[in-house]
């Protein structure tokens, strides 16, 4: 927490103070605000990073990042940075000694200022490494790092019906920032951006909204684009396997990882006409769920597990045999289960008067090999979802653990 910000928190408090001699109704209203903005912070520093259990927020700006500096020395100062920037912006603070407003008038503010009287909005702010910033194209050794790069942080094959935008795909550093305001989360990527500059430009990004799945249970299952719930059956922070599930254990390696996990981010496009013209029995046979409570289209509600084997008329399974559900469900993959923290996108229309828009798919696991991987081989080979999606964009990282204060992010990596 830089000085200047301190000094404004403790300001804060001592206007209450002063307030409470003056008006205790005024107190009052004063000690509530604090409060609220107190218990909308989430803590930055930890032995995991925040963005990946946390209670999934409502919105959503990931920006992936190129690196433009050949010298190790610069990204870990821009790593450094960056890190007490999050800390700050978490906290509901200014980023850097003079914030927005309170340096040299000659010269630019430290902070950009949008989110000047906003509360913290239960931002969080999550760091991870993309396969090429440990080795080039051609294999070449970046920054003394391609020693460490991990097994799990590999480059997925081209699935059927990929249309991957090279614009959209890719990229050295990743930054997720979620936030249950959208001028919040955009601040915090807006002032890595401005902190990055002359070491790293922002390679492509996306705004996300209305998030499309559940990481805790006290959340109610939300809706995707195509008006189904998404992510009954998620990973939530609160189940028994959740930590086996998505944070990388000291058997896996290496040492710099563990307590970590590895990302997978894919831009979906909808092809929203085509599935606003389909009717209401295809959609559901599409999905193997009712479109209106989320129930398995073998009985139940929406936590009923499906049952596979129901049939219904002519022996015809009632959970169709490529239905998205069925190909998806962990029964077909082990048990192996990944945690998904999506959001619903729109961008506007293309040329032809058709909206750009559908899901920014985000998933976070121990390993992408054993999780991420098969579950898409088998849905691009046979999902008939598949008629109404497209692939556009792509990212795999490695999100390291957590950081202690006085520390930066991946800095075991960088010091390993």
């Amino acid at each position: 927490m830089s000085a200047v910000s301190r000094r404004r928190f403790l300001g804060l408090i001592g206007a209450g103070a002063a307030t409470a001699a003056v008006g205790a109704t005024a107190a009052v209203a004063v000690s509530r605000d604090q409060a609220d903005a107190l218990a909308d912070a989430v803590p930055f520093f930890g032995s995991h990073q925040a963005g990946i259990l946390t209670p999934a927020q409502d919105r959503l700006h990931f920006a992936a990042f190129d690196l433009t500096t050949e010298r190790r020395d610069d990204v870990i100062r821009m790593l450094r940075a960056w890190t007490d920037a999050a800390a700050a912006m978490t906290a509901g603070l200014e980023v850097g000694e003079f914030g927005a407003t309170a340096g040299p008038y000659d010269a630019p503010p430290q902070d950009t200022g949008e989110a000047l009287g906003l509360p913290p909005s239960g931002l969080t702010v999550t760091i991870g490494f993309g396969r090429s910033l440990f080795t080039d194209s051609s294999g070449g050794d970046r920054f003394g790092l391609a020693g460490h790069l991990p097994a799990g942080l590999i480059e997925l094959p081209t699935f059927p019906g990929d249309t991957l935008d090279p614009a959209r795909t890719g990229g050295d550093i990743y930054v997720q920032a979620c936030a249950n305001d959208p001028q919040v989360a955009v601040h915090a990527v807006r002032n890595l951006a401005r902190l990055g500059f002359g070491t790293a430009t922002v390679r492509w990004s996306q705004l996300g909204f209305g998030r499309t799945s559940s990481t805790s249970a006290a959340q109610a299952t939300p809706r995707n684009l195509f008006g189904f719930k998404d992510g009954t059956a998620n990973v939530k922070a609160e189940d028994p396997d959740a930590n086996t599930s998505v944070w990388v254990q000291p058997a896996d390696g290496p040492q710099w990882m563990v307590g970590g996990t590895f990302g997978v981010a894919r831009r979906i496009r909808m092809t929203i006409e085509t599935w606003d013209r389909t009717s209401l029995r295809e959609q559901e046979a599409i999905f193997g769920r009712t479109k209106v409570d989320g129930a398995p289209l073998s009985g139940g509600d929406e936590f009923t597990e499906p049952d596979f084997g129901a049939m219904g008329r002519d022996d015809v399974p009632l959970i169709a045999m490529d239905s998205h559900m069925r190909l998806a469900h962990p029964s077909r993959h082990g048990g192996v289960r990944m945690l998904r923290r999506g959001y619903n996108y729109t961008d506007g229309s293309d040329g032809l008067g058709r909206l750009d828009a559908g899901l920014f798919f985000l998933a976070y696991q121990r390993d992408v090999r054993t999780s991420f991987l098969p579950v898409q081989q088998m849905l691009a080979r046979s999902d008939t979802l598949n008629e109404y999606i497209r692939h556009t964009g792509s990212a795999v990282f490695a999100v390291p653990p957590g950081v202690a204060e006085g520390g930066y992010i991946g800095q075991a990596l960088f010091e390993a």
